[in-house]
Order: C-alpha cells, then sequence, then structure tokens
C-alpha cells in the first residue's frame, strides 16, 4: 500500500497540551485497597495517546497511515499511594526525538493535593505494518517537524 496524505487534525501552529486526567475505579484497587501498579502502565499509555491526539496525529490516524509505535522499555518510580476514586493528573512530556526513536517522561500526581504519585519514562520506536523501523523525517517530513518543535518547546 503506497503512502498516505498527512493531514495533521486542524491544531494551532503552537501546540499547549493540557494534562491528562483518570479518574480511578474500582476495579483498579487490589486486595489492599490500593491502585495496583499496572494500571500505572495502562495511564501512561493513556496519556500519550491523548498527546498525539492533542498534536493533531491520533493513533487511528497512524494505524491508517500504516505507523506503529510500540514501546521498547518502561520504567516507573512510585512515590505514593493511590487510592478508588481519585483523580491522576499525568503530564506527559516528550523529551528526546530523532525521527525513528521517542522518549517520553510522565509526572503523575494527585489533583487534589498535587502530591507526586510517580515519575515514569518510556521509549518508543516508529514502524510499518511489516515490523520495519522507519523514519518518520524520510516518510512523513510534516510528521517529523510537529514532533521535532513539539519537542524542542519543553511542552
Amino acid at each position: 500500500m503506497g503512502k498516505q496524505e498527512l493531514s495533521l487534525n486542524h491544531t494551532p501552529e503552537r501546540v499547549v497540551l493540557k494534562p491528562y486526567e483518570h479518574k480511578t475505579r474500582y476495579y483498579e484497587t487490589d486486595q489492599m485497597g490500593i491502585i495496583h501498579q499496572t494500571n500505572y502502565m495502562k495511564w501512561m499509555e493513556e496519556a500519550r495517546m491523548d498527546m498525539m491526539d492533542q498534536l493533531g496525529l491520533g493513533y487511528k490516524q497512524m494505524e491508517t497511515m500504516e505507523i506503529i509505535n510500540p514501546m521498547l522499555s518502561a520504567s516507573i518510580d512510585y512515590r505514593g499511594v493511590v487510592r478508588f476514586d481519585d483523580t491522576i493528573v499525568v503530564e506527559t512530556r516528550l523529551t528526546k526525538y530523532d525521527g525513528v526513536l521517542m522518549e517520553m517522561e510522565y509526572t503523575m500526581y494527585d489533583k487534589e493535593t498535587q502530591d507526586v504519585r510517580a515519575k515514569a519514562t518510556s521509549s518508543h520506536c516508529f514502524l510499518n505494518r511489516t515490523g520495519a523501523r522507519i523514519s518518520l523525517k524520510r516518510v512523513y517530513p510534516e510528521l517529523d517537524t510537529r514532533f521535532f518543535e513539539f519537542k524542542n518547546e519543553g511542552v
């Protein structure tokens, strides 16, 4: 299949991200009534997908363009307990980007108290549907420019 036409969804030139918010659910708790640690990874993915939407290129559109963005590694530093019915805010920051690889930082904090509950990082690559690494710089230069500008703005 040939290259799809890229259309960034009507985003302004300068993107100012809103942090992602997640209201914790009862099913996310463990036997001690604390949110189970595996949920933090899900919140990271939700926040990353939300960031992509805000940049004007959601995951659904990326998949239509036959671009996938798998996680290569992740690390979470737990700093406090999250309980059922807390609202967690996830601030997402693109820290490294070179057209083939990207790294993200996440700060997860309690919306009410502002207490940091976790800090995390993840790294990702860009692949085509066959699983081969691709360079957005070569395949989709306008998308590459959006990521590069976003990283340099330190949003």
